[in-house]
């Protein structure tokens, strides 16, 4: 018998003496990191900040193994380094296999692997030659679910495919056969014989995950660089999963309201002022509720960022932007990263003085072509470059634009890849684009939040299509250059999910879809899929077909319409949702399985979703369909529609017309419900109204000013409204925002009672 490693120990950290020594530090009672130096400096991008609480746990020798315990995990380590995990009940979460891998026989040698490829072909699956850095292999159970991994596209259950982190710019429609797309979130939730647990591999580097398709006896994550160097996460739920790995890595800041509200885009509208307008005008003219309009490349000067070409704004860019504002609508302008190689133009003159942009091995700026041709790429792994980036920002913010969007920044170029040699800055580290390619986003974003707080006072709105694990403090995102097809409509609901469990809690889609051509039905199937997504966005590329609801009459735009002031009636509910996630990290929208990880049915739903606890959906994804399949969870229903009650655990024909969207809510929910409002205004409600399905019901309202950080410091009001049959109570539990509701009504099933605030008791009364 091999003799198990000395080891040492320093607070809560415990070094085994193995070759290469390996740490495990307890930062919680539920989270535990591995560590084993292999070489690699530098501190972490997805975690800030001193993670670790003093907690309480033993390590023991048990004559073949260790065992690391803490109230909620336990680590089993062997002489020869394999690491299992079981819960405080024993159940086995982690089992380190201890076979060898088994590649894919796939039928093909090197000479016919070649013709395959030369024919179009491509053959996939990683080899054990290709592993040039290190493995994790982990056994996997018969009964073993595997979730997380951000954006990649494909089902809720990523067990049986494979996976990259390499963040990329793919312009062809998303399938579930592709690996990669243009976020890295290496972090998994296993559901393991009904046992929840997660794994976080902190590793910026070209990394690899076979969830079960090599072999159905492991899953395996491989990294071609870097120090191993991850996350247990244990929690007697995948709720509980989530919200240890969010402590971890950070959780979405608490948006501008606004930002909940309906926002129009395409490529080419701001080529002109004139074109804008007649959006603007449309939107107004056809009663269709919007807060904000985006303004891609075409604003720019030649593609120069951080420029506004002023003879396509004949009023001037600022006044144009005010004069929107003044009709409800924002404006936000995308921002790419290349900046335009052009002796004459300051961003890029100030970038190439200061020493701002990364370089090539041989020490000569690094010059790629994206939109505006020949381009430098600041190095924004430097603080120095971040500040600067900030600083930037103020050209768009003194024009008074809402928020920023980021795009190109995986980063994406136009003449080949970016090499992997050429030289970036981890801080103030040279490092190389290798290690820096999977955090450019990130820091950009990091860069884009700083500025645009500094510079607005508010709550910064920056959207990120790039980004790595802990981006979710920044940025919200969008899941990239999806086209108009049905497939797209029905991976809205898995992706959006799987980012919601990877921390990412702000995302949307392009409704409608950004590429191709849409058709009225396709457009309409997408905005009652999309309607609960916090990022609600419209957006389509140039050159195709116009998406706009006004563009295909009748019936489109009038379904449209109405499902765009649903959406505002819903708004203060997602922001209650925000404000719970802050503390939580649990996502407003959500795959069934997060609420019930125990319903086995829950595991492996693709086209329903939650909003929350109580709201279910059940859109139409498949083209031509008026009727469908819906999955009941666990409790009693109520169709939104027509209130007619369901039993949950059952399956039940929904009637689906092109105007109708299946939705439920669980039977004795209260709910707040929203003004008919056509822009989200800055000003505080004066009113509030809460609808209640079922014959009682408990809530907790959240209410501050929407827009600024002064609920940081208790600006806000906290309201625990009670119905019990026709008895309502209302309790103002934190009083910290001086704007309490003048007025509250509660819409029973039989009449609406209404409250009205007494300031010198701080309570409601109702009217009778």
């Amino acid at each position: 018998m091999t003799n198990l490693p000395t080891y040492t120990q320093s607070g809560q950290t415990v070094t085994f003496d193995f070759a290469t020594n390996l740490q495990l530090t307890v930062l919680t009672a539920s989270i535990i990191h591995v560590f084993s130096d292999r070489g690699e400096p530098g501190a972490s991008y997805a975690i800030e900040g001193d993670k670790q609480q003093p907690t309480a746990f033993t390590v023991t020798n048990q004559g073949d193994h260790y065992d690391l315990t803490t109230a909620a995990l336990t680590v089993h380590l062997d002489a020869a380094g394999h690491l299992d995990v079981d819960d405080a009940a024993g159940h086995p979460l982690i089992t380190a296999y201890r076979g060898d891998r088994q590649l894919i026989d796939k039928g093909v040698d090197k000479v016919h692997q070649r013709l395959v490829e030369a024919e179009g072909h491509s053959i996939s699956g990683a080899t054990v030659e290709d592993d040039r850095g290190y493995q994790v292999i982990e056994a996997l159970a018969s009964d073993e679910q595997l979730y997380g991994l951000g954006d990649k596209p494909g089902y809720l259950n990523k067990r049986g495919y494979e996976y990259d982190n390499w963040n990329s710019d793919i312009p062809d429609a998303h399938l579930e056969t592709f690996t990669k797309l243009y976020k890295s979130i290496p972090v998994l939730l296993g559901l393991k014989n009904g046992h929840p647990y997660g794994l976080f591999f902190d590793n910026p580097y070209r990394s690899h995950f076979d969830l079960g398709k090599e072999s159905a006896h492991y899953y395996f994550y491989s990294a071609v660089a870097g120090n191993l160097d991850y996350y247990v996460l244990g929690g007697a739920s995948l709720k509980a999963i989530v919200t240890n790995y969010t402590y971890l890595t950070g959780r979405t800041p608490l948006p501008q309201k606004w930002t909940l509200g309906y926002q129009q885009s395409r490529w080419g509208y701001s080529a002109s002022q004139r074109e804008v307008q007649e959006v603007a005008d449309e939107l107004e003219k056809n009663d269709l509720p919007c807060d904000a309009i985006h303004f891609d490349v075409d604003y720019m000067r030649g593609y120069r960022v951080f420029t506004w070409d002023q003879q396509k704004y004949p009023s001037g860019p600022g006044q144009f932007i005010a004069q929107l504002k003044r009709r409800g609508i924002r404006v936000i302008p995308i921002i790419d990263p290349g900046v335009k190689q052009d002796p004459n133009y300051a961003v890029y003159e100030t970038g190439v003085k200061n020493g701002y942009f990364v370089k090539s091995p041989d020490g000569k700026l690094y010059i790629n072509q994206v939109w505006p041709g020949n381009a430098a790429f600041p190095d924004f792994g430097r603080p120095a470059v971040r500040d600067w980036w900030a600083h930037n920002v103020k050209f768009l913010t003194d024009l008074g634009v809402a928020g920023i969007w980021n795009d190109m920044n995986e980063p994406a170029s136009f003449k080949g890849p970016i090499p992997d040699d050429v030289v970036f800055s981890d801080q103030d580290r040279p490092a190389t684009h290798q290690k820096m390619h999977n955090v450019y986003g990130h820091n950009m974003a990091r860069a884009t939040y700083a500025g645009l707080k500094a510079q607005q006072g508010k709550r910064p709105f920056v959207i990120t299509r790039a980004a790595y694990a802990g981006t979710q403090k920044y940025s919200t995102v969008w899941t990239g250059d999806n086209q108009s097809i049905w497939p797209h409509v029905q991976l809205l609901i898995p992706q959006l999910c799987t980012l919601g469990l990877s921390g990412f809690s702000f995302v949307g889609t392009d409704i409608g879809g950004f590429g191709a051509d849409t058709t009225p039905e396709l457009l309409t199937r997408w905005i009652e899929a999309g309607l609960f997504s916090p990022l609600f966005r419209n957006h389509a590329a140039m050159g195709t077909r116009h998406q706009e609801p006004w563009v295909f009459g009748e019936p489109t735009l009038s379904i449209y319409r109405k499902y765009l002031k649903l959406r505002y009636r819903f708004v203060p509910y997602l922001y209650d949702l925000f404000a719970q996630e802050t503390q939580t990290g649990l996502p407003p929208m959500r795959p069934l399985v997060l609420n019930d990880d125990q319903d086995p049915r829950n595991r492996e739903i693709n086209d329903e979703y939650m909003v929350g606890e109580t709201v279910l959906v059940a859109p139409v994804v498949q083209q031509g369909q008026t009727k469908r399949l819906v999955y009941l969870p666990r409790g009693e229903w109520i169709d939104f529609w027509n209130n007619r009650e369901y039993a949950g655990h059952q399956d039940i024909v929904a009637d689906a017309p092109l105007a109708k969207l299946p939705l439920f809510v669980q039977k004795n929910t209260l709910l707040p419900w929203g003004p008919a409002v056509s822009h989200i205004s800055d000003q505080p409600d004066t009113t509030m109204t809460f609808r209640l399905f079922g014959d009682h019901g408990i809530y907790d309202h959240y209410q501050d000013n929407g827009t600024d950080f002064k609920y940081q410091a208790g600006e806000w009001n906290g309201y625990h409204i009670v119905v019990d049959h026709d008895q309502v109570i209302v309790t103002l539990t934190h009083h910290g925002y001086a704007a309490a509701y003048a007025t509250i009504r509660v819409a029973l099933a039989d009449r609406v009672v209404t409250l009205t605030y007494q300031p010198a008791t701080q309570t409601y009364v109702e009217q009778v």
